[in-house]
C-alpha cells in the first residue's frame, strides 16, 4: 500500500500508532514499527530523562522509523522539541497548540511534522507553518476530541490543504482504513485498537474495559472545562459527565478529581478513580493480538476492499 504517506516516513503501510498519552512508549511503539507502521511514544509531560530512555530503548527494539508525539501545552514542550533533534527522531506529531516555532529547527534536522487538527483553519494553519502532512482526527477518537466527525472532516481538510492528510477517529479494521481512503486521505492514525495490542503496557482491567466495551460505552466528559475527552462508560466517568450536567461538580472540582486520572487507569487499572480514555470504535475491538497480526489483518481487508 504505497501512498504519500509510506514514501514520506519510509513506512510499508500507512498506518500510524497513535501517541496515547501513559500508553504509548517503546515496547508498543517498536512492536508497530517492527510490523510495518509508525509507532510514536508519547511525550505528555513525562520527565525527559524519562523520555530519552524510550526513545533509546525504541532504537533497541527496531530499526526502522518512529515518531514522538508532543503535547505543545506541556510545560516541558520545548525540551522535548529539542530531545527529538538531538536523538534524531524522524517523526514528530503534535497535538493542544502550534508548532510553529519549532518547525525549522526540526526540518533543518530532518524531522517531519505532523500535526494533529481538529478543523479545516486549524489544518491550513499548519501547512503555513510548514507541516509535512496534517492528521484529521475527528469526535470518535479517544482522549481530547473536538465536535466535527471523521467522516465530516477528513474530505474537507483533503481539500483545502496541499500536504497529504492522515484520517482519525473510529478506525479499527480495514473498512475503516479503505473508508478514509475513500475520503481522500493518504494514510490513518489508529490507537484504540493497539489498546488491545498484546504488547500495549497497560494494566489488564484497562484492556478488559476495551474488549469487553459496546457500542454504546463511550462517554465524553469535561466539557464544562473546554477540554472535552471520550472515556470508556465506568462508574467514575459518569459521575463526572452528570456531575458537570447538573452543576454539583464545578470546573474547579472537576480538574481536581481528574487530576492523574489517567495514570491511575493505565498503571492501576483504578476503577473508582481512573479514566480509561477510548475511542467510540471500542465496540469491534473483542480481542487481544501481536500488532503485527492487527495490522496485516486490517491492511490485508483493506486492500481487498480497495482492490489493490
Amino acid at each position: 500500500m504505497n501512498t504519500k504517506i509510506t514514501e514520506l516516513l519510509g513506512i510499508k503501510y500507512p498506518v500510524l500508532q497513535g501517541g496515547m498519552a501513559w500508553i504509548a512508549e517503546s515496547t508498543l511503539a517498536s512492536a508497530v514499527s517492527e510490523a510495518g507502521g509508525l509507532g510514536i511514544i508519547a511525550g505528555g509531560s513525562a520527565p525527559i530523562d524519562y523520555l530519552r530512555d524510550q526513545i533509546r530503548k525504541t532504537k533497541e527494539l527496531t530499526s526502522k522509523p518512529f515518531g514522538v508525539n508532543i503535547m505543545l501545552m506541556s510545560p516541558n514542550a520545548e525540551d522535548l522539541a529539542q530531545l527529538v533533534i538531538d536523538e534524531k527522531v524522524p517523526v514528530v506529531t503534535t497535538g493542544a497548540g502550534s508548532p510553529g516555532k519549532f518547525i525549522d529547527g526540526w526540518k533543518n534536522a530532518g524531522v517531519k511534522t505532523i500535526p494533529v487538527v481538529p478543523s479545516v483553519a486549524l489544518a491550513k494553519r499548519m501547512v503555513r507553518a510548514g507541516a509535512d502532512a496534517v492528521i484529521a482526527e475527528g469526535t470518535e477518537s479517544g482522549g481530547h476530541i473536538g465536535e466535527n466527525t471523521t467522516m465530516c472532516l477528513v474530505p474537507q481538510v483533503v481539500d483545502a490543504v496541499d500536504v497529504p492528510v492522515i484520517a482519525a477517529g473510529g478506525i479499527a479494521d480495514g473498512r475503516g482504513i479503505a473508508a478514509s481512503f475513500m475520503l481522500g486521505a493518504q494514510g490513518v492514525q489508529i490507537g484504540t485498537r493497539f489498546l488491545a495490542a498484546e504488547e500495549c503496557q497497560i494494566h489488564s482491567t484497562y484492556k478488559e474495559l476495551v474488549v469487553k466495551a459496546k457500542d454504546t460505552d463511550s462517554i465524553v466528559t469535561g466539557r464544562s472545562t473546554g477540554h472535552p475527552c471520550r472515556n470508556v462508560k465506568t462508574k467514575f466517568a459518569k459521575k463526572l459527565a452528570s456531575g458537570e450536567m447538573n452543576g454539583s461538580i464545578t470546573p474547579d472540582e472537576f480538574e481536581e478529581l481528574t487530576l492523574g486520572s489517567l495514570r491511575k487507569a493505565v498503571q492501576d487499572g483504578n476503577l473508582d478513580e481512573g479514566s480509561f480514555l477510548c475511542g467510540a470504535i471500542a465496540g469491534m475491538v473483542n480481542e487481544i493480538k501481536p500488532c503485527s497480526e492487527i495490522i496485516e489483518e486490517m491492511i490485508s481487508q483493506a486492500k481487498a476492499l480497495l482492490k489493490i
